[in-house]
């Protein structure tokens, strides 16, 4: 499945508990989104988002549900093809996903 990476800019310093996340991951499921990792700024106003999807558009479809911004949305590949497998296995194992 193609990965995404999604940047998104807040007005105000963002916190997510873990039930928005839950709620999160069950619209993107909806969707056929599947949200791999996250990276904040420091002063968390701008986020970064790994995203296995079928398409921009079923990102777009998750944000506007979820009620998240989605201000670029680029496809990537992993650096090398290797990694593709290594990328999914980690996701996999990270804790409470």
């Amino acid at each position: 499945m193609p990965l995404f990476v999604v940047e998104r800019s807040f007005a105000e310093e963002i916190q997510f508990s873990s039930d928005d996340v839950k709620l999160f991951d069950e619209v993107n499921a909806d969707e056929g989104v599947r949200w791999l990792y996250s990276f904040l700024s420091a002063d968390r106003r701008q986020g970064y988002c790994l995203y296995e999807a079928p398409s921009a558009e079923a990102i777009i479809a998750a944000s506007k549900r979820n009620k998240v911004p989605a201000d670029a949305i680029v496809e990537v590949d992993p650096a090398a093809p290797e990694l593709h497998d290594r990328l999914g296995s980690w996701a996999v194992a990270q804790p409470g996903r």
